[in-house]
């Protein structure tokens, strides 16, 4: 995910004593200006990684003081106070290797690509110990044959992740997906690599392109999206567009590839990286994403293809979101139709479909492209089979999309 990465067990002690007892390092920080910082904000910065939310829960067990006293997490800091801190060691997480089978579309000794599905969490973190793609991929590199490369059938260095973010329970990990966003993700096996790759997603000099199945259709063929984000105002859960200082630049490119009732496949391209980017730009351009319930999307099945339903968040400018207690109903009612053998979206139809790089060993443009999941590529296949809309609805991208779409659907007839 894209939030706070370190688990929340970090802050599971209930006293300083206990603190003591779990190894909490101890340091001491000299303001020697008058900044009328808060101390939550002040050590926000200071202890990078660590979350204000964190920090707040250290402030409550007695873990900072100012000047030798305890404090409150809105204590404005002035000139040569001392502000002593314990930060607790991070919770031990198990990184032991786990069978869990996936879709490994390139690997070499420098990288492993794979098409990740739904549901699956890239690292450890907060209640996700395990069953984590940096497990399964642990399991893949002890035992060469349980996944089989697409496009590189080569003997390749099975010795495992990169080193990089290992202390963080997140080895190799060199760009995230959120749990339920399937597709494209890449991991590195070597420390150098790793550097290289992390400072093209850095620079923006790679191409990521997503999939995303959304409520309505827009009239023009391809836009530009240019909205800042930040986090919501009200939903704890959620991000929106923030025309204040909080708001950070984004930048969403979408073509429209196919048309259907009531449906639209839009191709997004992201000059930018922020959470849950797409999901808030296509919502607040009254196209939800299919099964984004946080976003204003809704659960489609075979009755919503038939009889497509507005959108909550069809409503174009509107930073909508749902309450976490709304959304679990509804991923709750969902769950009963799948689990009755019904043919169901009930998350984010996002897929990242392709993924370009420019290969840090081999100094070559390399290109991966990830077939759909289902339940999205059944949908899809319905749609495309019995809901295709008339070209009186408007026009489809004819040029500047960059992912194959005879590739990404595999088994559709797109004629």
């Amino acid at each position: 995910m894209s939030e706070a990465d370190r688990p929340d067990a970090r802050y599971e002690a209930t006293t300083v004593e206990e603190l003591e007892e779990a190894g909490a390092e101890h340091r001491v920080y000299t303001l020697s200006t008058d900044s009328s910082q808060r101390i939550d904000k002040y050590l926000q910065n200071r202890l990078k990684g660590i979350s204000r939310n964190q920090i707040q829960k250290l402030i409550a067990l007695g873990g900072v003081t100012v000047n030798g006293k305890t404090c409150k997490p809105s204590l404005s800091l002035r000139s040569g106070d001392v502000v002593e801190v314990m930060v607790p060691p991070k919770p031990a997480v198990d990184l032991r290797p786990e069978p869990i089978a996936m879709d490994i579309l390139y690997e070499d000794d420098d990288m492993v690509v794979v098409n990740k599905h739904a549901n699956f969490i890239v690292h450890p973190a907060r209640k996700y110990k395990s069953a984590t793609m940096v497990n399964a991929l642990a399991y893949h590199f002890e035992n060469p044959g349980f996944n089989t490369p697409r496009t590189d059938e080569r003997s390749v260095d099975k010795r495992g992740l990169s080193g990089v973010g290992k202390e963080d329970q997140r080895p190799g990990v060199v760009h995230r997906l959120d749990m339920n966003t399937t597709g494209v993700i890449l991991f590195a096996k070597q420390d150098a690599t790793h550097w290289l790759l992390a400072k093209q997603f850095e620079d923006r000099t790679n191409l990521k392109c997503y999939l995303a199945l959304v409520h309505g259709s827009p009239a023009e063929p391809s836009g530009v999206i240019n909205e800042p984000l930040g986090k919501h105002p009200t939903i704890r859960e959620g991000h929106a567009v923030r025309h204040d200082a909080s708001g950070k630049e984004s930048l969403t490119f979408y073509r429209v590839r196919r048309r259907y009732q009531g449906y639209s496949l839009i191709e997004c391209e992201l000059k930018s990286g922020r959470t849950h980017q797409i999901r808030v730009h296509l919502s607040y351009l009254g196209f939800p994403i299919v099964g984004d319930q946080l976003y204003g999307g809704e659960t489609v099945g075979p009755r919503e293809l038939a009889e497509p339903p507005i959108a909550a968040g069809s409503r174009p400018s509107l930073n909508f979101a749902r309450t976490k207690a709304e959304g679990t109903k509804i991923e709750a009612a969902a769950a009963e139709r799948v689990a009755a053998g019904e043919l169901v979206m009930g998350t984010p139809a996002l897929h990242a479909a392709l993924l370009q790089i420019n290969h840090p060993i081999r100094q070559q443009e390399i290109t991966f492209t990830a077939p759909l999941h289902s339940p999205m590529l059944d949908i899809v296949r319905e749609l495309e089979a019995h809901y295709r809309a008339p070209a009186s609805d408007g026009p489809v991208a004819a040029q500047g999309t960059h992912v194959d779409l005879a590739h990404a659907l595999p088994g559709i007839n797109l004629d």
